[in-house]
């Protein structure tokens, strides 16, 4: 059995936060400086430029990156040989995001109860998804999630009759009535199969994944291919203001269902697809 510590955790995910909120992954920069070459809208261009030169603001002057700092969504992978030394894992998680959205000057989003409203002012409880695997080590995937591409998600129930092709009609009619509203270029997360509960789950954990690395099934990577092309002839574009880049990727995670069942969840996520990931 091998022990970690919460005081490393807690350290960990201090870190994590600010890390996150400061400094974009290098697949999204690289993909927005793609998207910018392959922009043919002059002022969809003009944004993508734009774009990338917030990401070096931020990274240079040590600032976030988009003014929402998110709700803190983590995704735990526990190994069943490992043993949480000094407290409760879930209480340390939050003391990290505490300590770090208070170190980092991140704006503190959440509410208490979602009718009253009253801010936490601490950014917490996070929202954290737990997995047990093997071994003895503990992984840590953090992804801020901001309520403007968040509120864009949807769920959808289908009959199985429905098939692939009603499952790529609820995917392009959500993005569509997002419209400008999640900040696009958009990552498009979605959840296909298990439960309702699991579907959502899995679409936000699709927006983990790097950018330009497709499922590994050979059918749903044809899927997201067909897909992304099919939301970037939608025209809706960076920012909403046109042309041609509206998504960098849409990416699907599956899950087995019920033979009565095909739910699908879309999770869209802004061109700041913020994650970072730590294995103790």
């Amino acid at each position: 059995m091998r022990k970690i510590s919460t005081e490393l955790i807690i350290r960990t995910i201090k870190d994590m936060c600010i890390d996150a909120n400061y400094h974009l992954g290098k697949d999204v920069i690289d993909k927005i400086k793609e998207s910018e070459r392959n922009e043919e809208s002059p002022i969809g261009k003009d944004i993508l430029n734009k774009m990338i030169i917030n990401t070096e603001i931020a990274k240079n002057k040590q600032i976030p990156i988009c003014q929402d700092t998110g709700m803190a969504v983590f995704f735990i992978e526990i190994g069943q040989d490992v043993y949480i030394e000094g407290g409760s894992l879930t209480e340390s998680i939050n003391e990290g995001v505490r300590q770090g959205y208070k170190e980092g000057y991140l704006r503190k989003s959440v509410v208490e109860d979602p009718l009253i409203r009253k801010n936490t002012n601490d950014n917490t409880p996070a929202v954290i998804h737990y997995d047990i695997v093997k071994g003895d080590k503990l992984k840590i995937s953090f992804a801020p999630k901001g309520f403007g591409s968040e509120n864009m998600g949807a769920l959808k129930m289908l009959k199985p009759s429905d098939g692939v092709e009603g499952v790529k009609r609820f995917i392009i009619e959500t993005v569509e009535k997002a419209g400008p509203n999640p900040c696009p270029p958009i990552v498009v997360g979605v959840g296909i199969g298990g439960t309702m509960e699991k579907s959502c789950e899995l679409a936000k954990k699709a927006l983990l994944r790097e950018i330009d690395k497709h499922n590994e099934k050979p059918h749903i990577k044809d899927l997201e291919i067909e897909l992304l092309e099919k939301i970037n002839n939608l025209g809706i574009g960076p920012q909403g203001l046109g042309g041609r880049i509206t998504a960098l990727a849409v990416n699907i995670e599956t899950f087995p269902t019920h033979i009565a069942g095909l739910p699908v969840a879309v999770n869209i996520n802004c061109h700041v697809a913020r994650h970072v990931d730590v294995i103790l």
